[in-house]
């Protein structure tokens, strides 16, 4: 396979260069402001840095339009998305990080799934906000419906870029990329926000 080959994608590329895609390049700093605001909440480090990857891996493909900064697209949403599905048992529920690290196989299991059925990882995820929405209670449960609504309006965006070209060249893709900067920043806030009460409500050892 010829990594460098080019990838035309999106209703705002026309042709090979730099900055064939002006809109869906310059929206992925919305990627680069969740990471910074994520990066300096207590227990957001990881999460922060992980955004910080899907910032570079977006803007190099929209950029590039080239198959390896594809995969590294690609590829940096699903380390994410993994990383999550780890941490979700471990600090909304208690499970040891040893048996958490399972939510990573089940995820996948459960995306295979939803593949079969003519989905894919995205549709997964969405499903997977929405689950967590409805297993959980008070705040965190408000603030996945608020990541699932909007994870919802921004798939249906990325959906729809093809369709939309003849009467908006520039497409709907880069409102992917805005609507996504608030979705991860909205799950990765959830988690950090959870995990960081939970230390204050661990006793202390004297």
């Amino acid at each position: 396979m010829n990594w460098t080959a080019y990838v035309d994608g999106y209703c705002e590329r026309l042709a090979p260069g730099l900055w064939g895609e002006p809109l869906n390049s310059l929206s992925n700093l919305a990627f680069l402001i969740a990471a910074i605001a994520v990066w300096r909440q207590p227990k957001g480090r990881v999460f922060g840095a992980l955004i910080g990857l899907v910032f570079l891996g977006s803007t190099a493909f929209h950029l590039l339009a080239t198959r390896w900064s594809a995969a590294a697209d690609t590829g940096f949403i699903l380390v994410f998305v993994l990383y999550y599905a780890a941490v979700f048992p471990h600090v909304f529920f208690g499970v040891r990080r040893r048996l958490a690290w399972l939510g990573i196989p089940v995820f996948l299991a459960f995306t295979a799934v939803v593949a079969s059925l003519g989905g894919g990882l995205y549709l997964s995820a969405l499903i997977g906000l929405v689950i967590f929405a409805v297993i959980l209670r008070g705040e965190d449960r408000r603030r996945f419906a608020l990541a699932a609504g909007v994870f919802g309006v921004s798939l249906s965006s990325r959906t729809a870029d093809h369709t939309v070209c003849g009467n908006f060249p520039a497409g709907t893709h880069f409102l992917w990329h805005l609507l996504n900067g608030l979705v991860l920043f909205l799950a990765a806030n959830a988690a950090t926000k959870r995990a960081a009460s939970r230390q204050d409500a661990a006793p202390s050892r004297s």
